[in-house]
């Protein structure tokens, strides 16, 4: 049989499967938290990705110059890469003023942008705020262009319009990884390290008496002096990227990067058609340019946005209404709370996610979950918060191994681990059960692999050392993740800021109210706003609502723990005549559980624009810690195609990839 993922689950007893569902998440954890953790080898051209290599020989960004046209380079391998330049301020009345290099990953169609079949250029956004599309294209741009391609290979479609294959393009937003210019709120990448572990050596908020203090004052400290930074231009300029890195001016720089995608497709029609006419002689009709013609300032997006991208979506659709083909927001942001704080919290469905871990834990039993108490469901919950509330009390320590050195376990590594795990349920159910049987019976060295597989070392460069403090030099773009995240949020959401000690306590109050398993981690988001200045210049108020020239294809679980099912409910209703399309499972977007239907859905949309019905529900193919659930699925698996097959395989890489920005 060909696997598909799938198939390690098929024809063994179910304890089995689960068990070694848990030895491949265990395997795949330090791979993929080192994934995260390695933007800076994009940067510079290293593999970036343990299950797929993507070898970038001696690629660099600085080997582009930025143009206001794009100009497609190769680089890494299989991939084009460009550098768009735009306006730093759109609404700026001379047309001068700084410039914006963003950084373009292209994933090339499997045919020509000539070819009939060319569908276009997906744009793709993974969330964050502040992740990289670069980094997304990457590690999975051929998995989301399985998806949104034909069934079919493009030999075996023949040359009809009615097959569609896409280019998928990765950009960084504004202040993000590659695209320039950067920032850093820190003088070095040392000191930034420094910050980071004195950080996670703080704990979590709610993990003593005093973290609210220690972090309050750590916001201010960080926070007033890098939006200072920030929100001051540089000699000799009257700009500052701090006043231009919120949504809006993103949004703005989508609609010139399909613009200027269909400029190139243009030429290179032009190109085409006329090696065309030499050869098979003058074609009057001019079919090629006519089909690859740039319609300026009336292209359409293609687009598919998670969770943050969502919100970069929503507001695209609501500012260019009549400039969308397709658009797939999977994991839905309530705009109006992001923007506005304008209703419910967004956790309230993570402790029932924690709920079904108890449920699924208690049907397959102890050999497939560790941590499996009898009395049911809510033993094994309380098995939990009785080792949560022990460690809360009493850290554990660790001796030194061959693989970490000495450490001690803290109620924040639990809590962290606690998040994966209710994001990604079915990649991390099987490792949660295992990290913490093996703690409470006095094992900690799987807890402690896992929390230092994220710790650095960092030396100043020669480069650096040379350039002195706050240089270009001293930056690495792909370890400002978190920093950009603030950035990007702190300047759309100004109300997070605007907040004193008392208003914060009573909002984390409301948090735990809502969550008891993730409102302290979701208070930290708020907190990384604490005291942030800079203010952006170009912001829309809303309504956040249209009718868009094509309708918009929304995703969502049954439970979520960020962005719940209501929350795409209604954002569906502000956009008419678009669909939610529900996925009946747990976690963090559809990318969470795999799902032929959800696939077969997306790949619909993409192709013919076809909607499912308003009430479809699609069934997860997996669930965390049961593996199949009925017989039936196991039939499927036997019984697939193999474009089924390549499908399902697509998904099931994704399910594999952590996330690590709340949103």
């Amino acid at each position: 049989m060909k696997g598909t993922g799938l198939s390690s689950f098929i024809q063994r007893p179910r304890r089995q499967n689960v068990a070694r569902s848990a030895t491949i998440a265990l395997l795949g954890l330090a791979g993929l938290l080192w994934l995260g953790n390695n933007y800076n080898n994009i940067n510079n051209g290293h593999d970036v990705n343990p299950f797929d290599d993507i070898p970038g020989a001696g690629f660099s960004w600085h080997q582009i110059t930025p143009s206001s046209s794009i100009e497609y380079h190769d680089c890494f391998d299989g991939f084009q890469c460009a550098r768009l330049e735009v306006p730093m301020d759109y609404n700026r009345a001379d047309g001068q003023g700084r410039r914006v290099a963003v950084a373009l990953t292209r994933l090339p169609a499997k045919v020509s942008a000539t070819d009939p079949r060319y569908g276009g250029a997906v744009l793709i956004n993974p969330g964050g705020p502040g992740g990289s599309g670069v980094m997304q294209v990457l590690v999975a741009g051929r998995d989301l262009q399985t998806i949104v391609d034909a069934e079919e290979s493009p030999d075996a479609t023949g040359n009809t319009p009615h097959t569609k294959y896409f280019d998928v393009i990765g950009f960084d937003p504004r202040g993000v990884n590659n695209t320039t210019p950067g920032f850093s709120c820190f003088p070095d990448l040392s000191s930034q390290v420094a910050w980071e572990l004195q950080m996670e050596a703080d704990g979590m908020l709610g993990s003593s008496e005093n973290s609210f203090m220690r972090h309050w004052q750590r916001a201010q400290a960080l926070n007033q002096g890098c939006s200072l930074n920030l929100a001051t231009p540089p000699a000799g300029e009257d700009e500052a990227l701090g006043n231009h890195i919120n949504t809006v001016p993103v949004a703005r720089d989508m609609l010139e990067i399909i613009e200027r995608h269909a400029e190139w497709r243009e030429k290179q029609g032009q190109l085409q058609q006329t090696l065309h006419d030499r050869t098979h002689g003058h074609d009057p009709e001019q079919h090629i340019i006519t089909r690859t013609r740039w319609h300026r300032n009336d292209e359409k997006l293609l687009y598919w946005g998670r969770s943050y991208g969502t919100v970069l979506g929503t507001t695209f659709a609501t500012m260019y209404p009549d400039r969308i083909s397709r658009m797939v927001l999977d994991g839905v942001v309530d705009v109006d709370k992001y923007f506005a704080d304008i209703g419910p919290n967004p956790i309230r469905d993570a402790d029932a996610i924690f709920d079904r871990f108890g449920l699924y834990c208690d049907e397959v039993g102890p050999d497939s979950c560790p941590l499996y108490t009898t009395g049911g469901p809510e033993s094994i919950k309380e098995a939990f918060l009785t080792l949560d509330e022990k460690v809360h009390n009493a850290s554990i320590p660790v001796m030194a191994s061959p693989s970490h050195g000495p450490e001690v376990i803290t109620w924040t590594d639990i809590r962290n681990l606690l998040r994966v795990a209710l994001y990604q349920p079915i990649f991390a159910f099987p490792l949660f059960a295992q990290y913490l049987a093996r703690l409470s019976n006095g094992d900690g060295s799987a807890i402690v692999d896992f929390k230092q597989v994220n710790h650095r070392s960092s030396c100043p460069s020669n480069q650096c050392q040379m350039a002195g403090p706050w240089s270009t030099a001293c930056r690495d773009p792909g370890e400002n993740e978190s920093y950009a995240t603030s950035a990007i949020l702190c300047s759309d959401a100004e109300y997070m800021g605007d907040v004193d000690e008392d208003g914060f306590r009573e909002y984390w109050d409301e948090l735990k109210k809502d969550s008891k398993m993730l409102g302290d981690y979701w208070a930290h988001i708020r907190m990384s706003c604490v005291g942030w200045k800079a203010r952006a210049k170009w912001r829309i108020p809303g309504p956040f609502t249209a009718t868009t020239s094509n309708p918009l294809l929304l995703i969502s679980n049954t439970l979520d723990p960020v962005t719940p099912l209501h929350s795409a409910e209604k954002m569906s209703r502000s956009f008419s005549g678009s669909v939610v399309l529900r996925q009946d499972s747990e976690g963090h977007t559809s990318g969470a559980s795999p799902s032929l239907c959800i696939a077969k859905g997306v790949r619909r949309y993409f192709q013919a624009g076809e909607l499912p019905d308003a009430d479809v529900v699609c069934e997860a193919d997996l669930k965390p810690l049961l593996g199949p659930t009925t017989a039936s699925l196991i039939d499927k698996e036997e019984s697939m195609t193999e474009s089924e097959r390549v499908l399902m395989q697509a998904m099931m890489n994704e399910v594999q990839r952590v996330r690590r920005r709340p949103l």
